[in-house]
């Protein structure tokens, strides 16, 4: 999730992408979202079980900055808010 273009970034995993992303948009979550406005999901990857997910979200979160915006950027260049498409 992010704020804007290359703007403040939130990394978390999910069982149920579209019901946090909603709860994420709609500032219906206490925390570091709604406090700085990610509300654009950018980027998502689908994992093969929470195990998986979880381990990805450890590992990108101690990513340097520039790396995460490379990876957005790789599928992603305009940061589209992709939950639009989802939702379709």
């Amino acid at each position: 999730m992010a704020s804007k273009y290359h703007g403040t970034l939130y990394i978390g995993y999910t069982t149920d992408l579209l019901a946090r992303v909603n709860a994420h948009k709609n500032d219906l979550v206490d925390g570091f979202t709604k406090r700085y406005g990610t509300h654009l999901l950018v980027h998502y990857e689908i994992c093969e079980s929470k195990e998986g997910a979880l381990w990805r979200e450890k590992a990108l979160k101690v990513w340097h900055r520039t790396w995460k915006i490379r990876l957005i950027e790789e599928t992603n260049p305009e940061w589209k808010d992709l939950y639009d498409d989802l939702t379709k």
